[in-house]
């Protein structure tokens, strides 16, 4: 039972600063941001550790927070993979070459729900689909979350490659970025995955990260559309991209339900 309130917790306080984000400003909203991505990232690790195991959990905080990190520091100094672009110092907490220390464990907060969203909606006996489906569900969270930031002023871009539309500055290579990085993540986890014992966690031991994926992939659009109104193409860009798990997921759910009450 402590298990699943720990994470269950986290989770409910990570929504509740979200809910908070739109109301404040200034440093009062650099606080909550900081909450938000801690909250999510204690929720997914504590959540990971009582469902799938010590080893698996310290691998997922290896290639997601790791690799996040180390993608950022690249590039932030070289423009390789996303871009050139550069963060808003002070402002997130404690840095390492010029990148907030809070930003790799966003790269952790943000995969796991979107893998554990895939992992009912595929099968472990297709890989390829799985990895393939999990990092284009990775990169469609980053249509929430990049333009979110960049409005707050978070991080700059300053690279002169195009835009999509209604995304600007955001150049389309931080996307090709994130589908590089994404695609590392997504095809560890899988391998991972493949490799640990047992059968995998039920949608109901998966509870936490599935309504945080829902939560995000739902709750974004619409914080996005009514309470961020500048971010309205990103609601529609990030209500279109998560919806390729996110529609299949509440199919798989439905059934499930279905078959509860049968």
């Amino acid at each position: 039972m402590t298990g699943r309130l720990v994470p269950a917790a986290l989770a409910a306080l990570a929504v509740a600063a979200q809910i908070v984000y739109p109301l404040v400003h200034g440093s009062a909203r650099d606080v909550v941001t900081v909450v938000v991505v801690l909250a999510l990232a204690a929720a997914a690790l504590t959540h990971a550790w009582s469902t799938r195991g010590v080893r698996w959990t310290a691998a997922l905080l290896a290639v997601t927070a790791g690799l996040g990190l180390l993608s950022e520091i690249v590039g932030t100094a070289t423009g390789f993979p996303f871009g050139c672009y550069d963060y808003a110092a002070d402002r997130l907490g404690p840095a390492v070459a010029g990148v907030p220390l809070v930003v790799p464990l966003a790269w952790t907060a943000g995969s796991y729900p979107v893998w554990c969203a895939v992992t009912h909606v595929v099968d472990r006996s297709r890989p390829l689909a799985r990895a393939a489906l999990t990092a284009a569900g990775i990169v469609a969270w980053d249509l929430y979350l990049d333009p979110q930031m960049v409005a707050d002023g978070q991080w700059h871009w300053c690279s002169s490659h195009p835009a999509p539309p209604g995304l600007e500055p955001i150049p389309w290579t931080n996307y090709a970025g994130w589908l590089l990085v994404a695609a590392t993540i997504a095809a560890t986890l899988t391998w991972l995955d493949r490799r640990r014992a047992g059968p995998e966690p039920s949608p109901a031991a998966d509870a936490v990260p599935l309504v945080l994926f829902l939560w995000t992939w739902l709750g974004s659009a619409l914080a996005h559309a009514v309470f961020l109104p500048e971010l309205g193409w990103s609601a529609v860009y990030g209500l279109l991209g998560m919806g390729v798990v996110g529609v299949p997921l509440l199919a798989r759910l439905s059934r499930a339900g279905t078959m509860t009450r049968c």
